[in-house]
């Protein structure tokens, strides 16, 4: 028999010696229907070989109100970015801007003309501007293109993503300089460049423009014609060779980018005639030389001629010290919006490549400049905010490493030890919300009773049975909190706020771990599983 609580008959004697038999008999039937909910689910047929780990909890009382396998390790695929995100808080604070600046080297004469180098100096600025709308926010869609390739579906946003590089552009300008005459230079030193873990883009770099990669559009035409393929930002430092064919009804869409020498894109399949736009990325493999050919390009646009060709790659060589900016003029500073909206950018769409960079921007603030060195720091954090981090393990911020486990139990501790913190509302707003956004979208029906009532990161994690043809789900998951009514409350200024609508709030964490699927996209069918027992969890 599997008890709803722990250490049942201990908890009982307590209970009845304190608050009265009636009372305990109450909170017992409560959590025994709890218990016949939740389990009618996960003991289906379907889940024999799987293995299952969940605690629910009230989060006012801290009562434990249903768990199975708690303090077993279960790999948390994108549930890590909740620790990740979690350390970036306490270490940079919700309000936190990144701030990039442009200096210039040599003396600008009388007629504006700059006889020497502009340097960027990166900060580690996640969007710098790309996706910043007119509110100041980060703009995102619910299917992010750094996904274009894993789940075959993406999105893209309305903002330009050069918007950044055109403000300095413009400040540069503003300053009085209309010709540089030496070269543009990317300052890329905040940290070593490192991989991440997880699907989509994976190169690690302080200056990041579009998430490293070109967004590369292909719309149908009529059957038998070509389709339309255009691509952003679109630059002269690369070449787009593009032959796509719109086919009839009933094929299917199947579209390869690929590059012989990483300047030249070649992009070919077909697609189906009257289908959405697809959108494919292509990933820069050299983030800084990418990023001084935009900003040439920006220069240009504002005004400004500059000499050097953007065609050539970044010269790290002829960098200054990293202490001599003190004796240049800044001429340029891009503001980032507040590191909340970072963090709901990473939360809501399960964002790998920004949490996968977050240690190492941990590590710069300490100047440290290696992941591993992040990733202990994380750790000192997570500790100093109350996890039992020795009973967990990560090797990446993201979740997809061979070395991430935590225990539901640990997770729950960090979701209860974050929401006594000031910035609670930042770190709730951030996460996806049942049925309404982010990566939980399409996790329940619109007439769900849970519809609005969850708020909580998923997590998904697949790899290919190679041997059978088939998939593994290694872990599907789902950890947050449940009792709020109001889905869209985005007010995470005001901490006299309660997301209380009246009911249990309750904190929780779900793993199920090795899980045989017959195709990935079955992936979706069992986050709708996870759904399933939100609705469980919120009928208390």
């Amino acid at each position: 028999m599997k008890h709803p609580i722990r250490d049942f008959t201990l908890t009982c004697s307590i209970a009845t010696a304190i608050f009265g038999s009636a009372a305990f008999r109450s909170t017992a039937v409560a959590g025994e229907a709890l218990a016949a909910r939740i389990e009618k689910i996960i003991d289906a047929p379907e889940f024999k070989h799987a293995h299952w780990g969940i605690l629910v909890g009230d989060l006012d009382s801290e009562q434990t109100l249903y768990e199975r396998n708690a303090d077993k390790l279960f790999a948390p695929a994108s549930t890590t970015k909740l620790f990740t995100v979690a350390a970036a808080l306490e270490e940079l604070g919700a309000d936190h801007r990144f701030e990039t600046p442009i200096y210039a080297r040599g003396e600008v004469d009388q007629g504006g003309r700059l006889r020497g180098d502009l340097i960027l100096v990166a900060s580690g600025d996640l969007s710098m501007g790309g996706r910043s709308d007119a509110q100041g926010k980060i703009a995102f869609k619910d299917n992010d293109h750094t996904y274009a390739g894993f789940a075959g579906r993406a999105d893209l946003t309305d903002e330009n993503p050069v918007a950044g590089l055109d403000e300095l552009a413009r400040q540069v300008a503003a300053a009085g300089i209309n010709r540089v005459t030496g070269n543009v230079l990317i300052d890329d030193r905040l940290f070593e460049t490192a991989h991440g873990t997880g699907s989509g883009p994976s190169l690690l770099t302080p200056i990041m423009i579009n998430d490293n990669v070109l967004d590369i559009v292909i719309t149908p035409g009529e059957a038998g014609s070509p389709a339309t393929v255009r691509w952003r930002p679109e630059t002269t430092a690369y070449q787009l060779d593009a032959q796509v064919e719109t086919v009839a009804a009933g094929e299917s869409s199947d579209v390869q980018v690929t590059s012989q020498d990483g300047r030249r894109i070649v992009v070919r399949g077909k697609i189906v005639a009257g289908a959405k736009p697809m959108v494919r990325i292509y990933e820069v493999a050299d983030a800084a030389s990418f990023a001084r050919s935009l900003l040439i390009e920006a220069l240009r646009r504002a005004g400004v001629q500059v000499d050097a060709s953007p065609l050539v790659d970044n010269d790290a060589h002829a960098l200054p010290p990293r202490d001599g900016y003190k004796a240049l003029k800044q001429v340029a500073l891009l503001k980032s919006p507040p590191f909340s909206e970072s963090a709901k950018l990473i939360l809501k769409v399960s964002h790998n490549l920004h949490a996968s960079t977050l240690p190492l921007i941990v590590a710069a603030k300490h100047d440290q400049r290696t992941l591993a060195e992040g990733l202990r720091r994380q750790h000192d954090v997570l500790a100093k905010l109350g996890v039992e981090v020795d009973s967990i393990s990560f090797g990446g911020g993201a979740g997809g490493d061979r070395a991430d486990y935590v225990t539901p139990r640990a997770t729950v501790q960090l979701l209860r030890k974050m929401a006594a913190r000031p910035d609670f509302l930042a770190y709730r707003a951030a996460l996806p919300v049942l049925g309404v956004d982010g990566t939980l979208s399409k996790a329940v029906d619109g007439d769900s009773p849970a519809l609005g009532k969850v708020f909580a990161k998923t997590g998904t994690l697949v790899w290919p049975n190679v041997m059978n043809g088939t998939h593994i789900l290694n872990s599907k998951a789902l950890a947050g909190y449940s009792g709020d009514n109001n889905a869209q409350q985005d007010d995470v200024k005001n901490s006299s706020a309660k997301p209380n609508d009246g009911k249990q709030r309750l904190v929780f964490a779900m793993f199920v771990n090795q899980l045989q699927i017959a195709r990935s996209e079955d992936r979706e069918r069992i986050g709708r599983v996870l759904g399933k027992l939100c609705e469980a969890v919120t009928a208390q």
